[in-house]
């Protein structure tokens, strides 16, 4: 049997090959041209519910390389897309999106300019952790010192030295007399009687209730010049007495009270003691105090210690 259409009854006895040989090429075989076929063949390509069953199925010739591929995304020269031909089904011809995927050339894909910034996020981040880790570990290696040599609590820088006075001078250091240190003036005495002094062996001044009686107190040791108190304790038999006060020959502004600050009951010296203060100036060094009962004073009273604060 020879290439064309001698003694082909059906297209699928034709030889798709016969343009190939010299027999074939004698009687008008020709390559194919312009899709899938070949000398005198039919076309196959039906729309779709065009087909009549009972009838004999054309078998598919041999499929065919083409012979050049085309450029991507351009249809095959040799390939006619059945919807292409007459009564073929008409479809959508889509297009690819401008500047469209990872595919194309030249072309970014629509998520490039998203990870650009996922990745200087990522880098930001990384540089403030080492940052931060960077801070944090000086602070550790600045702990122990810290601990080491903690700083005062407000308590401890705010504690007063102990036993601080008005003039600068603690209470210890300041000078204190009993009754047996005083110079006792004209028609003044000591005792021992009465029960309740501070003062060593129990002993006190007495005698101490006419005009011009007086005990003097040389003070040494008066480190600052300034104010302070002159304290003194005393007993009352229940009634108000006072005394001048002098500083250095110099009579105070107002006396040394020696008032019933207690209530103690009247005539009741044991149960009259107690203690008063009053303001005194002094001078750096050696100072004198004096009490003396003028005739303007009530000085029906006993005195055991003096001190200054």
């Amino acid at each position: 049997m020879t290439p064309g259409n001698n003694g082909a009854s059906t297209p699928e006895e034709d030889d798709p090959f016969g343009y190939l040989y010299a027999d074939g090429q004698a009687n008008g075989a020709q390559p194919p041209s312009g899709g899938y076929g070949y000398p005198n063949s039919v076309n196959r390509v039906r729309a779709v519910g065009t087909r009549q069953y009972g009838q004999q199925a054309p078998t598919a010739p041999y499929a065919q390389t083409p012979q050049q591929q085309g450029a991507y995304g351009q249809p095959n020269a040799h390939y006619a897309a059945p919807e292409t031909l007459p009564g073929g089904a008409p479809t959508a011809q889509q297009r690819m999106p401008a500047g469209g995927g990872g595919g194309g050339r030249g072309g970014r894909g629509p998520n490039a300019k998203g990870l650009l910034i996922g990745a200087i996020a990522v880098v930001a981040a990384v540089v403030i952790g080492i940052g931060v880790a960077m801070v944090g570990g000086d602070k550790d290696k600045d702990e122990p010192d810290n601990q080491a040599n903690p700083a005062p609590t407000q308590p401890q820088a705010s504690k007063p030295s102990p036993s601080s006075s008005e003039g600068g001078e603690s209470k210890a250091e300041l000078p204190k007399a009993d009754a047996k240190t005083l110079r006792l003036g004209p028609g003044v005495s000591t005792a021992s009687d009465i029960k309740g002094s501070n003062a060593e062996g129990g002993v006190y001044v007495t005698e101490f209730n006419h005009v011009g009686a007086k005990v003097t107190w040389t003070v040494n040791g008066i480190e600052k010049a300034g104010d302070y108190r002159l304290y003194a304790r005393y007993s009352i038999p229940g009634v108000d007495a006072n005394a001048t006060l002098l500083v250095n020959g110099k009579a105070n502004n107002q006396p040394m009270g020696l008032k019933n600050f207690i209530g103690s009951p009247k005539g009741d010296w044991e149960k009259g003691w107690q203690t008063s203060w009053a303001p005194v100036t002094l001078t750096k060094g050696t100072n004198t105090i004096e009490l003396a009962c003028n005739e303007d004073n009530q000085c029906d009273a006993v005195l055991d210690q003096l001190w200054v604060q």
